[in-house]
């Protein structure tokens, strides 16, 4: 077991969205691929934010996903508390651990003052930056407004002048001028810290080696520098991932209702393909290959094939990996997963399993199974064109011929085995001496109302059963007849 562990920090504030799911398997990977720890943690110092239930949401997503966490709020290894609502006292500890050894100062500035100095910046055409006005005050000074109970944050003491550098897994070398640093608060006037404090803290105290986030992170990363080095401490290895965008170029975003993982395992997304598709959302294993189970990922994942250029979530490629894992399903763990779609659209008694055994090869999603089976409930409306088909070289006169003769050879079939009414049909069509198309194309039709089903014309009639495949023969018959 290597010492390497990774972490993924949510904030429960609403569904899990793609971006947050991917930076969970990448840091499961990261840690999973070289024999190290994946830790859970809650960020919920923004009590504004927070959403009732958001925290079942994470528990529930990582574990539908198989991101099996080694350390969290439900296996603390010593490390805990691993919500950090409940670690105020620590941060306020550190806090003040900082101000001693001047790396940040207490800042009594009120609301009133800062919303002041924001407007005449404004005004100015200049964007908002504290002016380090409490940076003046003398140790009496703030002594005496403590001891008078004044309000306070505890800010950060940035460097004004040269350049911050690290180095990024992903982007490589980065430079920040300092005077872009502003002094953050990392307290706030409620004891509770800043996101930009208490991640810096937490990774520090549960030894985390490996810090993955978003790339919007790349500018901030300096600051959290400097309280590692103002602490003595060792900074981890950062992983700054790109944005995941929509096709044209626009990021993902929750706000403007962009699917969740939920949205997708709700609307008949398969786990497997999800975890596949999001790893190479921004991710190459180099190669051909695009299938990887999450078994294989953890073998096979690497930092250095981690991209720095945007990912773009493609749909139609999601849908059609998605197909992928439906057609290596076991047929009868795909007819499990089908059942509560067939409920959705049928009452009628027919062989499920014959309509699994058809639809697995089609579907994509399964979600759309509805669709796919909603003309066994009922024939879909009769349109005329559609007995007109180019290549099967089919006429709405022929085809009211072809189903005319049709009647009575469905009547005479005693056995209504998918066999027989296969063998039946296609001495029917040998004796006409004509092309299979001109007479299983007008049946499928009459039978389904549809241009594309599961399965052709003698396996819908299997499915509907000798009467209704009769009765839907006669009013395909009545319909062309009064379109004439």
């Amino acid at each position: 077991m290597s010492n390497i562990k990774s972490r993924f920090a949510p904030s429960p504030t609403g569904y899990m969205h793609i971006g947050n799911l991917r930076t969970a398997l990448y840091s499961y990977l990261i840690a999973k691929s070289q024999g190290g720890k994946f830790m859970l943690r809650i960020e919920d110092t923004d009590q504004n934010r927070f959403v009732e239930g958001a925290m079942d949401v994470i528990y529930r997503t990582l574990d539908i996903c198989g991101l099996e966490y080694d350390e969290g709020p439900d296996k603390d290894l010593g490390n805990g508390p691993y919500i950090q609502s409940q670690r105020r006292d620590i941060y306020v500890e550190y806090a003040k651990k900082l101000v001693d050894l001047g790396h940040a100062y207490y800042c009594f500035c009120s609301k009133e003052r800062l919303d002041g100095l924001r407007a005449d910046l404004e005004a100015q055409g200049l964007p908002y930056e504290y002016d380090g006005c409490c940076k003046k005050l003398t140790k009496e000074e703030i002594q005496a407004k403590l001891d008078a109970g004044e309000p306070y944050v505890i800010r950060q003491l940035m460097p004004k002048e040269g350049v911050s550098v690290y180095e990024d897994a992903v982007y490589g070398t980065i430079s920040i001028n300092n005077n872009t640093l502003e002094d953050q608060i990392l307290l706030k006037s409620d004891g509770l810290p800043t996101y930009n404090f208490a991640n810096v803290v937490d990774d520090h105290l549960m030894g985390v080696t490996h810090v993955v986030r978003g790339n919007e992170y790349l500018t901030s990363t300096p600051k959290y520098n400097h309280l590692y080095n103002a602490f003595g401490w060792e900074a981890p290895c950062y992983i700054h991932l790109p944005h995941i965008t929509k096709e044209g170029g626009k990021k993902l975003s929750k706000r403007d209702g962009d699917a969740s993982f939920e949205d997708f395992y709700n609307k008949g997304y398969l786990t497997e393909a999800i975890i596949n598709y999001v790893a190479l959302l921004g991710w190459s294993p180099g190669g051909e290959r695009e299938i990887f189970s999450l078994k294989e990922l953890e073998e096979v994942f690497s930092i250095k094939g981690i991209n720095n250029s945007p990912a773009v979530f493609d749909l139609v490629k999601f849908r059609w990996m998605n197909g992928e894992y439906i057609k290596m399903m076991k047929p009868e763990d795909f007819h499990a997963a089908a059942l509560p779609y067939y409920k959705q659209a049928l009452t009628r008694e027919v062989n499920l399993e014959r309509i699994s055994s058809l639809l697995q090869s089609r579907v994509e999603v399964l979600s759309e199974i509805p669709d796919y089976v909603d003309f066994i409930e009922n024939v879909c409306e009769y349109d005329v064109s559609m007995y007109v088909h180019k290549k099967m070289k089919t006429t709405v006169e022929g085809s009211l011929e072809t189903l005319t003769k049709l009647v009575p050879v469905l009547e005479g079939i005693n056995d209504w085995s998918e066999e027989n009414i296969h063998t039946t049909i296609m001495q029917h069509i040998a004796d006409l001496g004509v092309k299979n198309g001109i007479v299983l194309w007008p049946l499928r039709t009459a039978l389904s109302g549809k241009m594309s089903t599961p399965g052709g014309a003698t396996e819908i009639a299997f499915i509907l059963g000798k009467d209704e495949t009769i009765n839907r023969v006669n009013q395909a018959i009545e319909f062309i007849k009064a379109s004439l």
